[in-house]
């Protein structure tokens, strides 16, 4: 095993993807030095404070302006504002002889070789033997850059690259040089994977690597189809949007927030590199980018791209005129086919089977993506699943390209193939001659692939650290019903799975909820609440919640808005451990379900909050009670109580929401010492379990039910009423923002009791649940709630 620590890293570079870096090793508790170059002259500023060239200010100038504007930047790069002090900043001349303290330098300068082997001659000077030194470059050849340098060095040596932002985009690509040694890449495979969060994918010294030799092939496939096609930009972006699992900014949007001077970059250097690529030409640039180019048309850097902005209307470039229009309207017969089919993966084969111009333009896109992956083992890798972990984690990409192909049928791929004049890799008819029909397959809970040396499927390494739901679904169902799917994970532990829409909760959930606690009860030790889908939840059914609303079904809404708070309550007080694994948004209901179990195990990268007053209410699934249980638990003796049952009365009235599951901290939605949060979401579901097998094997006992809630009655509302009037008065609320605030102060202070009292949980819900009554017979309620159906954004009226 190997024993190699990494406590402080030195981050050479604070552009852009260097800060970023920087910033994503601080979020995991990494001691950071991220050092730049020193400023050959002043700036207007320095020379008026006076300010010499010898000035320490000065001198890291380049590099503290660059880490704050990074740390401003939105999306954040760091998981809380605080984790930025584990960052030091210095210059590449003062502090360089500081290296020789770290465990591991990379390296983020320009992309040019002849500056890279200029600062790697610098760090080798100080370098100790036997630290990590790594490039972030993301194409330049990893043996040109290692030539010259010493065997130590070589030895240690090799390309790290990270996909921008680092933070967010789960590819870190691991690149040998000739002399790399075996024990460096184990170590990086395994620290990206479990201390970084990141999908580590060892690939070859080929040009532009894995991820982008294949993402970029697709980019470029597309500008040459787009006017052979006779489609236009808007609807190449709607075809490789969400309806393929692809990112919502899809393909031309995408381009603009990265850049197109970076994309021309990459596909030079491959057309440069690569002559004997079979699409070599594809990586030739259209005309029309050449023009963009020139015209810096680069997106968003410059203003203006695919597409730009002219006040409110966001403007497209039409490709034949180069001249920006007003953004149409698109649709497509066969894509409305796929309304209906909830999971990504199975709309691939009604997409390739359609009869307008998006069937023409699947058939078309997947054929070529097909031949192009399949030649391009073993020249980039070995194996077909790195290739899909690439183009997933570093591209966003629900599905990989052998992933599709499987989805399609590999002998209905290779027949779109022919039809367009393209052939697979021999290696695929093999594949079908051995007797495997698909590149994947499941084995008792594992995933395989198939091995093309060896002509069979084997294992998929480092996966035993996971537990894929998708692998054990069929295999290890305990429970079904349509909103929720219950999994035995093994070792006593029960797993209950949302299926449905967004992870909403309505009463299948909270049914599946309620059967999960029975079963776990009965026959097993603990429960984990968990699900592997984009979102843990967005939250309650609204959609019902509208339905009865407006049909003025009070007693039946009365009784589904118990049915939720007596469902929280039953998962708080079993007699097993209760576990919830949130990740992604975990909103409103999913928020309150989160808060409600015994620990949250939460992925880094969860949103949560409880935003019920977009939707014009108060939280009402024990959300409420919850804060207001937690602010009473807070006060401490000669505490000024009012001030912090304020802070918990501002989350809700603020909606907010946590960016990072750090952040939910602060928000009193997580609590210190009890929740405990996971950087790699492929290991969130096998950490909850491991945490609910710990919590039984202890001695787990059922909590005994709370009567010892101290709110403040009167004391509070009156200081709530009086700031909401002010609120309202100094038009930064509206009038209704008024009355929501107005029933969750009241709920909080525990009614208009005379003086602080202890009171019970349930004394608390009932308040919550007639407040959250009221509020649904109000109009402007109502109209909230159908303007968030209808637009997915908050109204505030």
């Amino acid at each position: 095993m190997n024993k190699r620590r990494i406590k402080k890293i030195a981050v050479i570079g604070s552009g852009i993807m260097g800060s970023g870096i920087a910033c994503h090793f601080a979020n995991i508790g990494v001691d950071v030095l991220l050092l730049d170059i020193v400023p050959r002259e002043l700036n207007d500023a320095e020379k008026a404070k006076g300010l010499t060239l010898e000035s320490k200010l000065v001198r890291n100038r380049l590099v503290n302006d660059s880490l704050a504007n990074s740390l401003k930047s939105k999306p954040s790069p760091i998981y809380h504002q605080s984790f930025a002090s584990r960052i030091t900043t210095g210059n590449l001349e003062d502090d360089i002889a500081k290296v020789k303290d770290v465990d591991w330098i990379m390296e983020v300068v320009v992309e040019r070789l002849d500056i890279k082997k200029i600062v790697f001659e610098k760090l080798e000077k100080y370098r100790t033997p036997g630290t990590l030194i790594t490039s972030n470059t993301s194409g330049i050849p990893i043996h040109f850059m290692s030539e010259g340098r010493s065997e130590d060095f070589q030895k240690h040596f090799c390309g790290t690259h990270f996909f921008n932002p680092a933070r967010y985009l789960k590819l870190f690509e691991i690149i040998p040089g000739p002399k790399t040694d075996a024990s460096v890449l184990e170590f990086l495979n395994v620290y990206g994977e479990q201390f970084l969060g990141k999908t580590s994918v060892i690939a070859k010294d080929t040009p532009a690597f894995i991820g982008n030799r294949i993402g970029i092939f697709g980019i470029q496939s597309l500008f040459h189809q787009v006017k052979e096609l006779g489609l236009s930009v808007e609807e190449i972006d709607k075809l490789t949007g969400p309806v393929i699992g692809r990112p919502k900014s899809a393909t031309f949007r995408t381009v603009d927030v990265v850049g197109l001077d970076t994309l021309v970059h990459v596909a030079n250097g491959i057309y440069e590199n690569c002559p004997d690529d079979e699409a070599h030409e594809l990586f030739k640039l259209p005309d029309f980018i050449n023009t963009m180019m020139e015209n810096k048309w680069l997106g968003s850097k410059t203003g203006q791209g695919f597409y730009k902005k002219e006040g409110k209307e966001i403007k497209v470039l039409d490709l034949n005129t180069l001249e920006y229009r007003a953004s149409k309207k698109t649709s497509f017969a066969t894509l409305e086919l796929t309304k209906t089919i909830d999971k990504v993966i199975d709309r691939f084969k009604v997409l390739v089977s359609g009869k307008d111009k998006a069937g023409d333009f699947y058939r078309k896109n997947f054929a070529g993506m097909f031949e192009y992956v399949s030649n391009r083992i073993p020249e980039v890798s070995n194996e077909l699943y790195k290739i899909d972990d690439a183009m997933k984690a570093g591209f966003g990409w629900e599905h990989g390209p052998f992933q599709i192909w499987d989805a399609i049928g590999v002998e209905k791929g290779i027949q779109l193939m022919k039809a367009e004049g393209k052939q697979p890799a021999v290696w695929v008819q093999d594949m079908l001659n051995s007797g495997s029909k698909s590149f994947y397959s499941v084995k008792d809970g594992a995933s395989f692939y198939y091995d093309i040396p060896k002509k069979s499927q084997e294992k998929i390494p480092g996966q035993d650290a996971f537990i894929i739901l998708d692998n054990i679904r069929k295999s290890k169902e305990v429970f079904k019903n349509s909103g929720v799917v219950i999994e035995d994970l093994g070792d006593g532990i029960l797993n209950c799975e949302f299926q449905s829409k967004m992870n909403t909760i309505g009463g299948d959930v909270l049914a599946g909820l309620n059967k999960a606690v029975d079963l776990a009860e009965k026959n097993f030790q603990g429960l984990v609440i968990g699900n592997q889908g984009a979102n843990f939840s967005v939250g309650a059914n609204i959609g019902m919640i509208f339905m009865m609303a407006a049909e003025q079904e009070y007693d039946e809404l009365n009784m589904a808005i118990k049915y939720f708070q007596d469902t929280m309550m039953r998962m708080r007080y079993s007699s097993i451990p209760t576990v919830a694994a949130p990740h992604g948004m975990a909103l409103g209901g999913g928020c309150e379900l989160s808060m409600h179990a015994d620990k949250v195990v939460a992925a880094a990268e969860t949103y949560i909050g409880l935003v019920e007053f977009g939707v014009g209410v108060i939280p009402g699934g024990g959300g409420s009670k919850e804060m207001a249980l937690r602010a009473s638990d807070t006060f401490r003796k000669n505490d000024v109580e009012l001030n912090v049952l304020q802070e918990y009365f501002l989350t809700i009235g603020m909606a907010k929401v946590a960016t990072s599951a750090y952040e939910a901290f602060d928000f009193g939605i997580l609590q210190k010492g009890k929740d405990v949060v996971v950087v790699n979401r492929d290991r969130q579901i096998a950490t909850a379990k491991a945490y609910a097998k710990l919590m039984a094997e202890q001695g787990y006992t059922q909590p005994v039910k709370r009567t010892d809630v101290k709110v403040l009655g009167k004391q509070a509302l009156g200081m709530f009423l009086v700031g909401t009037d002010a609120m309202e008065a100094s038009k930064y609320i509206s009038e209704h923002d008024h009355k929501i605030a107005n029933k969750l102060a009241y709920v909080m202070a525990g009614g208009d009791l005379s003086e602080p009292t202890l009171v019970s949980e349930q004394y608390l819900l009932d308040l919550e649940r007639e407040a959250f009554l009221s509020l649904c017979t109000e109009r402007k309620t109502l109209e909230r709630i159908q303007h968030m159906l209808k637009t997915g954004k908050p109204l505030r009226n």
